[in-house]
């Protein structure tokens, strides 16, 4: 009873630091803000930042916390991206400009949350390699559906169609929302630093809570070993479709702020495709599986590398690959970790304060 006390005092604590880095960094970027310095190309990056760090704490709840690999989470950013903008579009005269953007964060991520649980009732039954390619397919079936579908509005109502913008038959009053490849143009912008960085928080406060709770318990449960389970009456499918549903949701969240944060909203391999779904994973993988604090700091790292050696041109993706590969030997290097962590400043005070007290007992 003691040791459970303890491990779950420990795990209050790290999940307190978590949520406390997050917010020391907002203080710290705030004030640079406010004292300008930051300029307008990194103040930019703030947005996509958020939008990173919130996608690797989704991916990370079912690839860390579930133990499935997902490759399509991509999708599920694209679906509330999509739908949080085109529900932007349909009200933006309508309605005060807070109301709406937190109704469109709000629908992007049920709207992705349905997707997630309709996705995970035949993918859930999967494991391994399987449930990879059959997400990662999703993926991109979600994509090439988006730049086909054309949707028009006028005073008779909404107008869909997947063949082109002429087969829609809008009236002289109409105008097109959804345009097949050329996507969703004139979204509001209404995305910020500030609103990035609460659902952020939020996301995190989430997982973390989840991870800490019975149900959390239940998932890792599975995750390490499902027959067991199972065998002492865990509902498999329930958690996992659990799990797998509210990172949905989380991803559409995402989704949703990085739609608002754009001129044109289109459906790209390069912003929604298997790549960006690889990207989210290398996230995960390099804060180390599991880790919803490693997951935010490698997200936040490695999209401000590029960024930071964007002078050296076509070598700074050479020193950003090669730096990715350093990073990996050392986090997953055994050796490499008990170095780090002996020579931490908790471990440093702890071996003092035992060999005082040792002393002292003595």
């Amino acid at each position: 009873m003691k040791n459970r006390m303890t491990s779950m005092t420990k795990a209050s604590k790290d999940n307190l630091g978590t949520i406390l880095m997050l917010v020391a960094a907002f203080v710290i970027v705030e004030i640079l803000r406010a004292a300008g310095l930051v300029n307008a190309h990194m103040d930019g990056m703030l947005v996509p930042i958020c939008v990173y760090a919130t996608m690797a704490v989704s991916l990370n709840l079912v690839v860390g916390i579930l133990g499935e690999l997902s490759l399509g989470h991509a999708g599920f950013m694209c679906v509330g991206a999509f739908a949080s903008a085109f529900f932007s579009k349909c009200f933006e005269n309508s309605m005060g400009v807070f109301p709406r953007f937190l109704l469109a964060i709000l629908i992007g991520g049920i709207v992705a949350g349905i997707f997630g649980f309709l996705i995970g009732i035949p993918v859930l039954r999967l494991n391994g390699d399987y449930l990879a390619i059959v997400t990662l397919a999703f993926g991109e079936i979600i994509k090439n559906l988006v730049n086909v579908l054309y949707v028009g509005r006028d005073s008779a109502g909404l107008h869909f169609s997947i063949k082109d913008q002429a087969s829609l038959g809008l009236m002289e009053d109409g105008e097109m929302i959804i345009a097949g490849p050329q996507g969703i143009t004139g979204t509001p912008f209404n995305s910020n630093f500030v609103v990035g960085f609460l659902i952020l928080l939020i996301s995190t406060i989430v997982v973390l809570n989840l991870i800490n709770s019975r149900e959390g318990r239940a998932i890792m449960a599975i995750r390490d070993n499902r027959i067991a389970a199972g065998s002492v009456g865990i509902p498999i499918t329930r958690y996992k479709m659990f799990a797998f549903t509210l990172s949905a949701v989380i991803a559409g969240c995402a989704g949703a702020l990085y739609s608002h944060n754009l001129s044109s909203l289109i459906a790209t391999p390069a912003r929604f495709g298997y790549n960006m779904s690889i990207l989210f994973l290398v996230f995960v993988v390099l804060g180390g599986i599991g880790s919803t604090r490693g997951s935010i700091i490698a997200a936040v790292i490695l999209t401000l590398i590029p960024e930071v050696l964007r002078f050296m041109a076509d070598y700074r993706m050479l020193i950003y690959a090669i730096i990715l590969i350093v990073m990996m030997i050392v986090n997953w290097n055994p050796k490499s970790r008990a170095f780090i962590q002996a020579h931490s400043v908790g471990k440093i005070f702890g071996k003092k304060k035992t060999a005082k007290s040792g002393k002292e007992g003595a």
